[in-house]
């Protein structure tokens, strides 16, 4: 018997979700996102496949989504179905004789010893459609890396096994941010540095890469390039790092005292988040969204870990406080992070 990681990932989750109840807007371009208004201010939370032809993606504003996609059916977010959902798919992964390790609503590792890894992916499949009318695409691998890699591949619905026999021939010409790990910052960097390919990457001196962007990460960034990481899947309870909110303003904050005031209830909201979860915060980060779609942040350490009210809150519009611009806001948003 050998060890495998699979990945397990809900095809256009939410928005399967929402074609259960609405079965009659299958096959049309739907847009999930605020409360279903692409006139009003919001980001989409998520596009089905027919979306997503026309440009449509997640984190994009809802008035965007409405000029590349008019024809598409938006509908507002409900949190409650969605868990709903997500509750009954981790119980099914559960049922199976592996380790599972929930990373969201609606994806998660599993640590499985078999001789016939595409033969348990495709159970997992049967389980899931059986129990949620669902589909869901599994990657495998050798280890995490691999596996979530993968499960790209197998997209919609589909099963694909990627490992270290098998990694340069699928992944070695691509560019180095189809790695798991590696935004467009990061990837836009290393191209400055004449490394434009995974294959490149990978065969980097990690020594040399650590004197350009750092002793850890340079290391780090050839390791990822090599498909090497953990295969440990651990099915301990995924207990959150931070709690935060956000608010979206129908209209631009022009006035900074006001913008001060809102940054302010947020701390406090977040701060008995934190509370209710009897959990301390260290630090605190705010995020300013000026209009019309420029996102920055700052942070404030806290003087020691804490469930003070009072604390995370000051903590918040200190951060706020190293915005050095002025302009008009479109969104705000508080973020504590937890101990630990």
């Amino acid at each position: 018997m050998t060890h495998w990681v699979l990945h397990v990932d809900m095809d256009q989750f939410i928005a399967a979700v929402e074609l259960l109840r609405r079965p009659e807007l299958r096959g049309l371009p739907i847009v999930v996102g605020g409360d279903g208004d692409p006139t009003k201010r919001g980001v989409v939370s998520t596009a089905s496949y027919e979306a997503r032809e026309f440009g449509v993606h997640s984190g994009m504003p809802l008035r965007t989504a409405a000029k590349r996609c008019p024809d598409a059916v938006f509908l507002g977010v409900d949190r409650e179905l969605y868990e709903a959902a997500s509750v009954t798919i981790m119980g099914t992964l559960r049922e199976l004789d592996a380790v599972v390790e929930v990373l969201g609503w609606d994806e998660a590792f599993l640590g499985v010893e078999t001789d016939d890894p595409e033969a348990f992916a495709r159970e997992i499949q049967r389980r899931v459609r059986a129990a949620t009318d669902l589909d869901c695409s599994v990657g495998i691998g050798e280890n995490k890396l691999q596996a979530k890699l993968a499960t790209g591949f197998g997209k919609p619905a589909g099963v694909f096994r990627l490992t270290y026999a098998s990694w340069f021939a699928v992944l070695g010409a691509r560019p180095t941010d189809v790695l798991w790990g590696i935004g467009s910052k990061t990837a836009k960097r290393l191209s400055g540095l004449g490394i434009s390919s995974v294959l490149e990457l990978a065969q980097t001196d990690p020594r040399a890469l650590a004197a350009l962007v750092g002793p850890t990460t340079g290391p780090w960034l050839v390791q990822l390039a090599q498909g090497r990481a953990s295969s440990t899947v651990d099915s301990s309870p995924y207990v959150a790092r931070s709690r935060s909110r956000e608010t979206t303003f129908q209209q631009n904050l022009e006035d900074w005292d006001r913008v001060r005031d809102e940054v302010a209830l947020l701390g406090r909201r977040v701060a008995q988040d934190v509370v209710q979860e009897q959990r301390r915060a260290v630090h605190v980060v705010v995020k300013v969204r000026y209009a019309p779609f420029d996102t920055h942040t700052h942070g404030r350490a806290l003087a020691a870990p804490t469930s003070d009210v009072e604390a995370i809150e000051q903590a918040a519009v200190a951060a706020l406080d190293a915005f050095n611009e002025r302009r008009p806001v479109r969104l705000l948003g508080v973020r504590a992070e937890f101990e630990g």
